[in-house]
């Protein structure tokens, strides 16, 4: 009988973690979903086209990647990135990046090494319009429409089952969108 009440205790407090996480992985939701964009970083890096708030409303599905120098994950997609920018050439969209939280000499030490997937390049180096974005840690991919609303929002990296049964479904809709 005294055993009872902590196995209860254990039950219950089980029962709301699982609840808490649970089924959320990557399925975060966004309040930016059917809205406008909001700003992009005001800086660039240097030596590089800068992101400006109307290249994401120029008429094309625009891919927003939120990335940086220090993350392994961004690491990880980095040749996904460079083949939708090449399938974006294509097929008529553009992959676009925002360096998020680093330093300008790592970040574009990294673009150099590992090749520069993206059309133009915004500088977040302390995070202030990540958080405009809802973006809890990089990377996190972006699918926006033409006219500047935000279409889908992938948290984590771009590779494997995830990218293939989730991101690349959103992206063809969102082309297909576009042609209509």
């Amino acid at each position: 009988m005294m055993i009872l009440p902590p196995l209860l205790f254990a039950a219950i407090a089980g029962l709301f973690l699982g609840g808490m996480f649970l089924g959320q992985g990557r399925n975060l939701p966004s309040a930016l979903i059917g809205r406008e964009a909001p700003a992009v970083a005001a800086e660039g890096l240097p030596g590089l086209d800068q992101l400006t708030d109307a290249d994401l409303r120029a008429g094309e599905v625009t891919l927003l990647n939120y990335w940086a120098s220090w993350c392994p994950p961004c690491r990880a997609e980095h040749p996904a990135l460079k083949a939708l920018a090449a399938e974006g050439e294509e097929r008529g969209f553009r992959l676009v990046g925002i360096n998020f939280r680093d330093t300008v000499d790592q970040a574009l030490a990294y673009l150099i090494d590992e090749g520069n997937p993206f059309l133009k390049s915004g500088f977040d180096p302390r995070g202030r319009t990540s958080i405009d974005w809802g973006v809890s840690a990089p990377p996190e991919t972006f699918i926006i429409g033409g006219d500047g609303t935000v279409l889908f929002r992938f948290a984590g990296p771009l590779i494997g089952s995830d990218y293939d049964q989730r991101f690349r479904p959103e992206l063809e809709k969102a082309l297909a969108q576009a042609r209509e």
